[in-house]
């Protein structure tokens, strides 16, 4: 069914995923980015309802337990992200393609959930090192939150083979093509 077809595009924080998901959004109309909700404070520029919808831990505590969400995870102790199962509603009402730009267990666990209406997307640094560049880069993150980070993407890495597709993203343009790609032949289909 059209109306319920999605894209999750995952990666370890600081791959690429939301540079290239921001490239297939203004390339396709016909997609609408999935705003996930979080408990962290907003980062730089982000905007509440644009970035995230950014909740207290308390008030996504609570939503959980009215089952407001698709999928949710606490990602980093006491740091929740998730779903809402209003936003997935919101978008396919339109008549658009989901698109997900999510950490990689969430994105499996959409994936799991959708089956095959979505198609799934590991986006891979093209090693760990050039991964810890960019995040230091953005100078957005704190030492611990990098290490931590990293930490995190290494386990994350084991399991990219779980995704329908793997772009490894070492030139930035080459790996937008590759994504454009499938994407293109999901909304040909």
């Amino acid at each position: 069914m059209l109306s319920k077809r999605s894209i999750v595009i995952s990666a370890p924080s600081g791959a690429g995923k939301s540079t290239i998901v921001g490239a297939l959004l203004r390339k396709y109309p016909q997609l609408e980015f999935s705003i996930s909700a979080c408990s962290r404070a907003p980062r730089g520029q982000e905007q509440n309802g644009v970035d995230y919808y950014f909740l207290t831990p308390d008030t996504f505590k609570q939503q959980i337990d009215q089952g407001a969400f698709f999928e949710w995870e606490e990602v980093y102790t006491g740091m929740y992200y998730g779903t809402l199962h209003a936003e997935l509603e919101r978008i396919w009402t339109a008549g658009k393609v989901v698109i997900f730009d999510v950490d990689v267990i969430g994105g499996l666990k959409i994936k799991e959930k959708l089956q095959a209406a979505a198609v799934s997307i590991f986006i891979q640094p093209p090693s760990i090192q050039v991964l810890e560049e960019r995040l230091r880069k953005r100078q957005t993150d704190s030492e611990d939150k990098i290490q931590l980070r990293l930490a995190k993407a290494e386990e994350e890495m084991s399991h990219a083979q779980e995704f329908d597709h793997v772009v490894v993203n070492d030139e930035l343009s080459t790996a937008i093509e590759a994504v454009e790609r499938i994407v293109q032949q999901l909304i040909s289909a």
